[in-house]
């Protein structure tokens, strides 16, 4: 009985391994846009009365901030996953499509 169970925890250990390495490729294809997303966002203050616009600066540093997350999160993430924390890997690993979420949801706000 205890070598069945064994199995079935490395069998789950394995199939997390694969949904975190395609969750780092995925986070390695937001890599792009976020850097593209950096670069341009400080056009949002280019409409009226936008500079003086919490919401704008919110949508500013939610834009900057989103590449950096997408690079970080994997990182930290795999380093979690070594220690035996899954939990908190899978924590880290949803922390970009939270932040692009919430990017979005700030950036419908902002007037152009």
């Amino acid at each position: 009985m205890s070598k069945w169970l064994k199995t079935n925890q490395t069998n789950d250990r394995r199939a997390g391994l694969a949904l975190l390495v395609a969750a780092t490729g995925l986070c390695a294809g937001l890599m792009p846009l976020g850097a593209i997303g950096a670069l341009f966002s400080p056009l949002i203050f280019d409409g009226r009365g936008n500079v003086l616009n919490p919401l704008a600066w919110l949508g500013f540093l939610l834009m900057v901030g989103f590449w950096i997350v997408c690079i970080v999160a994997p990182y930290v993430a795999w380093i979690y996953w070594r220690r035996q924390k899954e939990t908190l890997a899978w924590a880290l690993m949803s922390a970009p499509l939270i932040w692009a979420m919430a990017t979005i949801v700030v950036l419908q706000f902002v007037p152009g």
